[in-house]
């Protein structure tokens, strides 16, 4: 009996804060209000493709921007950014990067077989707060392991950690022997990796329990090689290496569960079968033809050029980083990749910014903006590419890619006008990522996710 009641006076103990709290006047529980942020902004991209505003304030109360008003103005208690020197834009999207692995490549490969899954995760994390530095307030994750990549993702979005927000796919699903696949390894450390992939499928039915398996695993996009690609280590090239039926199972399986799907794609061959399968985007899109843009225009597909890459491999290849197979296909991209973007842009396809960081360094993200201009996009068209345009491949035009009322409070800002010097978006000097103030003056600023 003494027992029952030391355990209810044990309870009753525990509880009474609650009780408290619950009998507490009413002022008393409503939480505080969230802090009030004004951008003075000297120029203001708001939206991206449109003319700038002059002489502007954006509003932000907690995460969201409340409202954007000509003029500098002043709202009692809030705090003050003066940018009146700098324009001010939406935070940049990367819709292809590898958060995982060292940027080193040569590093990689010889520390790999002894780096485990929190190795990568700490990287990881070190990788997302420099690309959220660099002022990518959002990416999309296109090939990680699962587990990893998601936990990063959600302690990210709790504001636990500082980096952007990520779209994740999971590991990216490959036939068996191509890119995606386990290779190159000896047969015992080839046996133990394929025992352990849920990414790997042959045949359709195979194909969307893979599918299922990412998702399941919470990817929040799917991704598939429909081709070769220059990192694995098969000599097989870049050509096409999944089949329409096994092509057309992941994507009618995404589809049943709201995911959009990703193609890497090198080969023309590949590309023009994943766009007859339906894909949301081509990644990578290197080897075209006329086909292609006619698919392109047929399906509404997004196209995804990450033209930092085939220079980055090459640049690695040639100082002994990579395998003959990989030197070898990093050299056949090389070149093509902007020849086939300088042809989609003078055919109006749908382009969104993307650069395969991981293969080039996390936080060069930006240099892509110099590779598109130089290749006949417009710097006003590039930094569409990578707001607007993103947002809205991502389907989420309606809380980012802007800077208007009522959507998350991503915004950057750079001395100068971009508009007239793309390549002042590789040194940006303030970073708002949900409200949050992660960098100004150039300075990171610390922040209770840090």
């Amino acid at each position: 009996m003494k027992l029952f009641v030391l355990l209810g006076a044990a309870a009753a103990a525990l509880a009474a804060p609650f009780a408290a709290a619950a009998q507490a006047p009413a002022a008393q529980q409503q939480p505080q209000r969230q802090q009030t942020v004004v951008i003075h902004a000297g120029t203001l991209l708001a939206v991206p493709g449109q003319a700038p505003r002059r002489n502007a304030s954006v509003i932000v109360e907690g995460r969201r921007i409340v409202e954007v008003r000509d003029g500098f103005v002043d709202v009692p208690g809030a705090r003050v950014v003066d940018l009146r020197d700098h324009t001010v834009l939406p935070g940049l999207i990367d819709m292809h990067v590898h958060l995982r692995g060292l940027d080193d490549r040569l590093q990689a490969r010889l520390q790999a077989p002894f780096r485990d899954y929190e190795d990568e995760a700490y990287t990881a994390l070190l990788h997302a707060r420099t690309t959220l530095l660099a002022g990518f307030t959002t990416v999309r994750d296109l090939g990680n392991e699962p587990r990893m990549v998601t936990t990063l993702r959600d302690v990210i979005e709790a504001g636990q950690f500082a980096g952007p927000t990520i779209v994740a796919a999971g590991r990216g699903i490959s036939v068996s022997g191509g890119h995606g696949d386990v290779n190159g390894l000896n047969r015992d450390l080839t046996d133990i990796g394929r025992a352990r992939a849920d990414n790997v499928c042959n045949g359709a039915d195979d194909c969307r329990r893979a599918v299922r398996a990412q998702i399941s695993a919470g990817a929040d996009v799917i991704k598939f090689s429909a081709t070769g690609g220059v990192l694995s280590n098969v000599a097989g090239g870049l050509n096409r290496q999944m089949m329409m039926d096994e092509m057309q199972a992941i994507v009618e399986t995404a589809r049943t569960f709201g995911r959009k799907v990703a193609a890497h794609a090198h080969g023309v061959d590949g590309i023009n079968a994943a766009l007859e399968a339906g894909v949301d985007s081509i990644e990578h899109g290197t080897f075209t033809d006329d086909r292609t843009f006619q698919l392109y225009r047929r399906s509404g597909a997004w196209y995804v050029p990450t033209l930092l890459a085939p220079a980055a491999a090459v640049a690695d290849g040639e100082r002994g980083a990579l395998t003959p197979a990989q030197y070898q296909k990093a050299r056949e991209a090389a070149g093509n990749a902007e020849r086939s973007f300088a042809r989609a842009l003078r055919e109006g396809v749908n382009i969104a910014f993307g650069t395969d960081s991981g293969v080039s360094r996390h936080g060069d993200n930006a240099q892509e903006f110099a590779l598109m201009v130089r290749n006949g996009m417009t710097p006003a068209a590039a930094i569409r590419s990578a707001t607007v345009g993103a947002a809205t491949l991502l389907g989420r035009e309606t809380t980012i890619g802007t800077i208007e009322a009522g959507k998350d409070a991503d915004i950057i800002a750079v001395a100068g006008d971009p508009l007239q010097d793309v390549r002042l978006l590789e040194n940006v000097g303030f970073v708002m990522k949900h409200g949050r103030v992660h960098k100004l003056n150039g300075e990171r600023q610390l922040t209770s996710a840090d």
